[in-house]
């Protein structure tokens, strides 16, 4: 019998070339620093994989892509959620196929399913052609569960034995899920980047997915909440809210911080043709980073690529991506006395 599911199930962006097509060789990179950051499991293709931007057949080559470049190091979890439960059962087949471990699935996601039945039906149908654990992604993207209907789908569906839940007030549905659910439940992710890791892990939640541009950082931090050094938790929690919060305020992203710590050479995006971030973002994700690279143990991409915006009044716009140079001397240190 294999152990359950544990710790941090990290997401590797999906990372662009120039014209948007997507760069596999840096998808393999993006997959190898996961590893390499001592993720506990890998999750793909999901929300923070701009999964919703791929088309069926790079989603499939994908599933390939990842499961073969893990190489059995760690668990692979594959998102397979569709619009329909045919859908969905395409790319569970496919994933159960390439030999990934588990499958995780929203509810479908463009037309919001309002029938409980229908919403059983569509897990049923995943269930019924994968041989591997089956995960529920409660998102808002999807169609929203309440905790009573993914218990029940625990219950009855023979393969779904995991929950990741992403609605809010997140802390109360993942109570209510573990409650609701009965032993055949193994376990409940917590997801939002981990922002909420915190107060998730003493009600119990197996492991968090959030998306991967720091996952030597929050395996650091799960490892601290899961060994019982609270204090340590907080500490590490504290470092990381500035740049939650800059994520948030849609001042950096993911590909930005994988590019800067040169694990793919540009950030580019097929949901946005422009960085949203100006010469302030530029100049805060530089301090943010700092702060956390004492927590980081993947160094493999060379230094860390700070921006060029230490000066905010000459009208320069910043650089991004892989023009960043790994000189920060010239970057004075925000808000510090």
């Amino acid at each position: 019998m294999t152990q359950p599911f544990r710790g941090i199930f990290t997401i590797p962006a999906t990372p662009f070339k120039e014209d948007l097509q997507v760069d596999w060789e840096g998808l393999k990179r993006v997959v190898e620093f996961c590893v390499g950051c001592g993720a506990h499991g890998i999750v793909w293709p999901v929300n923070a994989s701009q999964f919703y931007t791929l088309s069926d057949e790079e989603r499939l080559k994908g599933m390939e892509v990842v499961v073969h470049q893990v190489a059995g190091r760690a668990p692979v979890v594959i998102g397979t959620q569709g619009v329909s439960t045919p859908h969905a059962q395409m790319f569970s087949r496919h994933a159960n196929a390439v030999g990934a471990d588990a499958v995780i699935a929203m509810a479908p996601y463009v037309q919001e399913l309002l029938d409980e039945d229908a919403i059983v039906d569509y897990y049923q149908g995943i269930s019924d052609v994968v041989d591997v654990p089956v995960f529920i992604q409660n998102h808002t993207r999807g169609s929203v569960l309440p905790a009573k209907l993914m218990a029940r789908i625990v219950q009855q569906v023979e393969h779904v034995e995991y929950i990741k839940e992403e609605t809010f007030p997140v802390t109360h549905m993942i109570t209510q899920a573990i409650e609701l659910s009965g032993p055949k439940l193994k376990g409940v992710f917590g997801g939002a980047g981990g922002r909420y890791m915190l107060f998730e892990h003493p009600r119990g939640v197996a492991g968090q997915m959030p998306g991967c541009h720091v996952t030597d950082v929050m395996v650091r931090f799960w490892n601290a909440l899961d060994g019982g050094d609270v204090a340590e938790a907080k500490r590490i929690y504290g470092l990381l809210a500035p740049l939650y919060a800059l994520e948030a305020l849609k001042g950096a992203s993911y590909p930005e911080v994988l590019c800067r710590r040169g694990v793919i050479d540009a950030a580019y995006s097929r949901s946005t043709t422009v960085s949203s971030m100006d010469a302030y973002d530029q100049r805060a994700l530089d301090d943010c980073l700092r702060d956390l690279e004492p927590l980081m143990t993947w160094h493999e991409g060379g230094p860390i690529r700070y921006s060029d915006a230490g000066q905010l009044d000459d009208g320069a716009a910043p650089q991004t991506g892989a023009t960043m140079r790994a000189d920060d001397s010239a970057v004075d240190p925000f808000d510090r006395g």
